[in-house]
């Protein structure tokens, strides 16, 4: 079974209310391969919502407890990634997950390149807090360019 984020699904949680279907990543959850998550919402975030971004360092760097998620208004989002992260975790290892699809750039689900936390769109080699968490649990993370 493989994890993907649900805005590759066609599902509208994108922090703008939108999604970022992707064709090959809906054809798997139509076909039984792939369950959709969405860590943001999990974690407890509403969809539409400000644009968050990890300040300071990775996901990796949020997982360490050295870093945080910022919304663009400052506000301090770190336990609602944490929470998503592990929600999706526990979704993986239920299902016997041994792959994901994530969606890159992501404060979440980024995988490699991440936003540096600057709001402007400059990126930063790292991964999301999700994307790291699974990683450490063993389970391969591509993105959706991959796929």
């Amino acid at each position: 079974m493989i994890i993907v984020s649900a805005c590759l699904a066609g599902i509208n949680c994108k922090y703008n209310g939108g999604n970022n279907a992707s064709k090959k990543v809906i054809e798997l959850v139509k076909t039984g391969k792939a369950i959709p998550v969405c860590p943001e919402q999990l974690g407890g975030g509403s969809t539409p919502r400000l644009k968050t971004e990890i300040s300071g360092g990775s996901g990796k760097d949020v997982l360490d407890a050295n870093c945080s998620v910022l919304r663009e208004d400052g506000e301090v989002l770190t336990d609602v990634f944490l929470k998503g992260a592990q929600e999706v975790l526990k979704i993986a290892k239920l299902v016997n997950a041994e792959q994901a699809i994530l969606k890159s750039k992501s404060p979440s689900c980024g995988v490699g390149k991440i936003y540096d936390g600057s709001f402007t769109g400059q990126l930063i080699n790292g991964n999301g807090v999700t994307t790291e968490l699974l990683i450490r649990n063993g389970i391969k993370v591509i993105s959706e360019i991959d796929v």
